[in-house]
């Protein structure tokens, strides 16, 4: 891999922050194989990073560390910036979902207001001489975990609650040298791949803009948290 984009800090994936460079030290990831030092990444940002709604889909990777929770734009951003800080080429690839997706995770009086399709994106990492779509850490197991139980009785094929696969009781979300996916089953469009969420973003803007984006930021967001938290906790509202 010769690229030195795709191994390259920038203002969103901002590296060389304090606090994610004692994050890197603290762990010894460095010092790993490539293939653990992939995974050992993944998993923090899989499980140690709740899945959550910030504030914005742009956040740089060092709030999004200190948040502690993201989403599957957020916690891609994070994904990527470990992984560049231990020298493992990664890049985006943009997509939307469909809105049925996150029915469940978002308030219904919420829901209404979401876009019809939202902007998505996963993380392909260069491993063994091929790329790798690593989409799986999106959500963290406890929260997986309460969604299989809630709908075991359901059948596999599932959409909604921030999940859609063909094998809820199984999903590919675990790193073991392949593709990783959770939401997969519900992306629409296909924007392809950028170097950095910063590309992404300067072309295709984020989910919300004007009032819309104040109210989520201020007010919404924090609605929808709290309802995530309950689901984690396997108290699902209707």
């Amino acid at each position: 891999m010769q690229d030195l984009t795709l191994t390259q800090a920038t203002p969103i994936l901002n590296f060389g922050h304090a606090v994610i460079a004692s994050l890197i030290t603290s762990r010894g990831w460095a010092s790993l194989s490539v293939y653990d030092r992939i995974g050992a990444v993944y998993g923090f940002v899989k499980d140690e990073i709740r899945f959550g709604y910030n504030r914005s889909d742009d956040l740089t990777a060092s709030e999004i560390l200190q948040d502690g929770y993201g989403q599957c734009n957020t916690k891609g951003t994070l994904l990527m910036a470990l992984l560049r800080a231990v020298g493992i080429p990664c890049r985006l690839h943009g997509f939307t979902i469909k809105q049925q997706l996150q029915k469940g995770a978002i308030p219904p009086l919420i829901y209404q207001l979401t876009p019809k399709y939202i902007l998505h994106s996963w993380v392909e990492v260069y491993f063994d001489g091929r790329w790798i779509n690593l989409e799986g850490f999106i959500l963290d197991q406890p929260y997986l975990s309460a969604i299989q139980q809630r709908f075991i009785h359901q059948g596999e094929t599932f959409c909604g609650y921030g999940v859609a696969t063909k094998c809820l009781s199984a999903p590919q979300v675990e790193w073991q040298g392949e593709d990783t996916y959770i939401q997969k089953e519900g992306i629409h469009d296909d924007y392809g791949v950028f170097t950095s969420p910063d590309e992404f973003y300067a072309m295709q803007g984020t989910n919300l803009s004007g009032l819309k984006r104040w109210l989520y930021s201020k007010v919404f967001r924090h609605v929808i948290n709290r309802n995530v938290a309950r689901i984690r906790a396997q108290t699902i509202e209707g």
